[in-house]
This record gives structure tokens, C-alpha cells and sequence, in this order.
């Protein structure tokens, strides 16, 4: 019987997970990454009032998670941007949610990622919490039978390998991953496959920092607080100003601001890394591409930088493929074992 695989990805702005995946393509979603507790199973409530969300149940109370979470949104939202992130029990909803929107009852290897300064002293203590049977909401489970995570940059290094036919190549060749997030601006520093750890680091210095820094310009301005983040998101992507007051609010005066905290990620990567020459490969994921982009370019001005359809999506997608991969050399082994111990019986 063929294994279960899947990857998921908790970020701090979204939460991407793999539906499913062909020999040519895998399937991908996402949701925000926001968790509202609430004493009672919402998936309980009349139809009319039901939303795109799951209630997953954890120490007692029900956690709304899915991509229609705003629909629930309070005034208060908590943001879980910080180092024990994976140990909270919004991250177990978030990745249960995940899980459930699957709709599969067994995963046999389930690949997560964590922020590359994160990985030495999370991975195994996540990959434990990961493994076992966990409740997703609406009285279903999902068992997951072994748990692997991985630094989130190398999930997007072998996407940008697979995508173009790149593993013999790439396996003689450096290269430098870059991944700015919600929270953390990630990179990481590959000899082949292998992530060189002396070099590959995060900073808290992400998107969030850029919606928070332009959040706080528009409070002075219009002299009360402004926390609408969604709308400057929306805003700095599309190039259509937020509303307020009724009113588009001009941001293009603000850039400077994002360009600045931008440079100053890149400035606190360049410090890492030695010898910018000796990259073969220079790659740009992840959700903030489009606003470090340039940041990364005047960085590294005699570099072509690599950039790949969908960023937000390229380390799960490498998370899916390594696991894949995985599970194939395991079978692979086991087949060899077996064979060897064919070939020996028949000798005796």
C-alpha cells in the first residue's frame, strides 16, 4: 500500500498545507494563522451561521481555525510571535486544522517545518508532539504515524532543485536560501542538500515588523490607534491604498519605512555569511519576496536572484518532495534487506 505523505507549514502570517500531489503537481491551501478559543464547539451551531473554519478541541477548549477565521475575529487578536510559538496550543490547532482539511485519517510521515535558529533545540521535542493521534474537530482524528521537521529554507531549496532538475548539479554547488516571513526573516547556507548551520540563521525582523512600523506612521496621523494590519498588507501587495474614514489612505510616503527594515534584515544576513562569491544559487521565497526583493538585489548585485512561482508555498512544497523522498529511500532499503535475506536463505 502506498504511504501517506504530507507536509504543513505553521508561519507566523499564514498556515500552508499539501491536499495532495501527483507525479506533476502538488496541491496546496492555506489559512490564516489566527486561533480564537471558545468554550464551545462551534461546529455545533445552526448551519446558517457555520463558516469555512474547524473547532479544534485542546485541554478544554475549542480553538476556530480555517480560512473564514475572520469572520470570528475579536478585537483582541494574540499574534504568537515569539521563540515558544510551536509550543502553544494555538500552533496545535493551527497544524490540527491543517490536518483536517486533508481529509485523510492516516498520514505515515507528515513533514513541518521551524525557523532556522529554532531547529537545533525545537525539532525534536516538535517532531514528538507531532507523532500520534490528534483530534481535528467534528469528532474526527487524524494518526500520524512519524513526524520529520526540517529548517523551513530547506524545504524551498529542494522545491528550486526539483523544479528544474537541478539535484546532481546542485549537490556540487552553494547556495543561499532567503525566506522572509511574518516574523522571522530566515535564510539558510546549503553545501548540496546539506544546510551549513554555522551561516544559516533567522532574525525577527519580517513582515510584521514592516505592517506594524507603517501601522504606527497612520496612528500618529490620524491621532488614534490604527491596527487594521490586513489592510496594509493587502495594500503594499496590490498597490491599492487602505481605507480609512472612508477614504484611501496614501501609504507611498511610508515605503521608506518598509525599505529600511527591509535592508536591516538583509544587513544582519550579510554579517553570517562570508564570501558572497562562491554562491552558485541565490534564492527568494516566501511570503514578504515581493517587499525584500530589491533589498536582496543591491545586496548582491553580481548575483541573479532565483525567485519561484507562488513563494509563499515553496517550502511546503520542498517539505512534500522531502518526505516523499524519504519514505521512498526507506522503502528502498527495506526491499534490500529483504532481498538480501531472500538471496541468503536460498544459499543456506
Amino acid at each position: 500500500m502506498e504511504k501517506i505523505v504530507r507536509a504543513v507549514d505553521v508561519g507566523f502570517g499564514n498556515t500552508k498545507f499539501v491536499t495532495g500531489c501527483t507525479d506533476n503537481d502538488i496541491r496546496c491551501a492555506s489559512f490564516p494563522s489566527v486561533a480564537y478559543p471558545s468554550a464551545r464547539d462551534l461546529s455545533m451551531v445552526p448551519a446558517a451561521e457555520r463558516r469555512k473554519t474547524l473547532a479544534v478541541p485542546i485541554d478544554g477548549l475549542f480553538y476556530e481555525v480555517g480560512p473564514e477565521v475572520g469572520l470570528a475575529a475579536e478585537s483582541f487578536r494574540a499574534t504568537q510571535m515569539h521563540d515558544r510559538y510551536t509550543e502553544t496550543p494555538e500552533y496545535a490547532a493551527l497544524l490540527c486544522g491543517a490536518l483536517g482539511m486533508m481529509k485523510v485519517a492516516i498520514v505515515d510521515l507528515l513533514v513541518v517545518g521551524l525557523p532556522v535558529a529554532a531547529l537545533a533545540s525545537k525539532k525534536s521535542a516538535l517532531e514528538k508532539a507531532m507523532t500520534g493521534k490528534h483530534e481535528v474537530g467534528g469528532g474526527r482524528t487524524v494518526t500520524v504515524r512519524k513526524a520529520l521537521a526540517i529548517a523551513q529554507p530547506q524545504g524551498a531549496l529542494v522545491y528550486y532543485a526539483s523544479l528544474h532538475q537541478k539535484w546532481k548539479a546542485i549537490e556540487q554547488e552553494q547556495s543561499l536560501i532567503i525566506d522572509p516571513g511574518a516574523r522571522t526573516f530566515d535564510w539558510l547556507v546549503a553545501k548540496g542538500m546539506r544546510l551549513v548551520q554555522k551561516k544559516s540563521h533567522s532574525v525577527n525582523r519580517g513582515m510584521f515588523d514592516v505592517l506594524q512600523a507603517i501601522a504606527t506612521e497612520i496612528s500618529a496621523d490620524i491621532g488614534m490607534p490604527y491596527r487594521d494590519f490586513d489592510a496594509i498588507d493587502i495594500a503594499l501587495r496590490t498597490g491599492k491604498n487602505p481605507m480609512i474614514y472612508q477614504k484611501p489612505y496614501d501609504i507611498a510616503p511610508l515605503m521608506p519605512i518598509a525599505r529600511t527594515i527591509a535592508q536591516q534584515a538583509v544587513s544582519s544576513m550579510m554579517q553570517w555569511i562570508e564570501a558572497a562569491y562562491s554562491f552558485q544559487n541565490i534564492i527568494l521565497v516566501g511570503g514578504g519576496a515581493f517587499l525584500f526583493k530589491k533589498a536582496v538585489k543591491e545586496a548582491f548585485p553580481k548575483h541573479r536572484i532565483h525567485e519561484v512561482k507562488e513563494p509563499m508555498y515553496a517550502n511546503v512544497k520542498g517539505f512534500q518532495i522531502a518526505g516523499m523522498n524519504y519514505v521512498s529511500s526507506a522503502l528502498d532499503k527495506e526491499l534490500r534487506i529483504a532481498e538480501d535475506g531472500h538471496d541468503r536463505g536460498e544459499m543456506t
